[in-house]
C-alpha cells in the first residue's frame, strides 16, 4: 500500500513540475523576444553589426564589383620572441580589399596607394612583429583583423574593408 501511495505522490510532483515548467516557458519567452528586438533596434540605431567581434566582415556588405584589391609584395618580418630561444619570422604577401565607392578610396585608393606604400608596410610590420610564432600560426585571422584595424586607423577611413594573406610562410 505504501508503494502505491509513494508512486502517486511522485506522479503528482512530476505533473506539478511539468505545469510549472510550461508556465515559466510561456511567461519568459515573450519577454526574451522583446529584449532581442530591443537590442537589434539599438544596434541598428547606432549602426553596429551583431557579430562575434570580427572586424573584416565589412566586405560582406560591399558588392564584389565595388571592391578593388591592392597587392603588397612579399615582406619578411621578425616575430616577437616566444620564450623558446629561437628566432622566428614570417614571410607574407598581403592583399588589401578596398571599397571603390568610399570617400577614402577616392583620396587614397588606386594608384595613390603606391605613394603610401612605405607607411602601409611599416604599419603591417609593426603589427605582425607584435605576435609570437605560436600566436601568428594559431590565429592568422586575428592578425589580419589587427592589420585591418591598424590600416583603418592610419588612413582615418574605412575604405579598406579586408586584409588577406595571399602567401604565408612562418618559421
Amino acid at each position: 500500500m505504501k508503494k502505491n501511495l509513494i508512486t502517486v505522490m511522485v506522479l503528482a510532483l512530476v505533473l506539478v513540475n511539468l505545469v510549472l515548467t510550461a508556465v515559466l516557458t510561456i511567461t519568459i519567452l515573450p519577454q526574451t523576444k522583446k529584449a532581442n528586438e530591443l537590442i537589434t533596434q539599438v544596434c541598428s540605431a547606432i549602426d553596429l553589426e551583431l557579430r562575434s567581434g570580427a572586424v573584416s566582415g565589412d566586405t560582406l556588405r560591399v558588392p564584389i564589383d565595388k571592391v578593388a584589391s591592392y597587392d603588397i609584395e612579399e615582406m619578411t618580418i621578425n616575430l616577437k620572441d616566444g620564450g623558446d630561444g629561437k628566432k622566428h619570422y614570417a614571410v607574407i604577401q598581403v592583399s588589401l580589399s578596398m571599397n571603390t565607392e568610399s570617400e577614402g578610396y577616392k583620396e587614397y585608393g588606386g594608384e595613390k596607394m603606391a605613394e603610401k606604400l612605405s607607411l602601409i608596410k611599416n604599419q603591417i610590420n609593426s603589427i605582425v612583429s607584435g605576435f609570437t610564432y605560436e600566436e601568428f600560426t594559431a590565429d592568422q585571422q586575428g592578425v589580419q583583423d589587427a592589420i585591418l584595424a591598424g590600416l583603418q586607423q592610419l588612413f582615418n577611413s574605412d575604405f579598406i574593408v579586408s586584409v588577406g594573406f595571399s602567401k604565408v610562410t612562418a618559421q
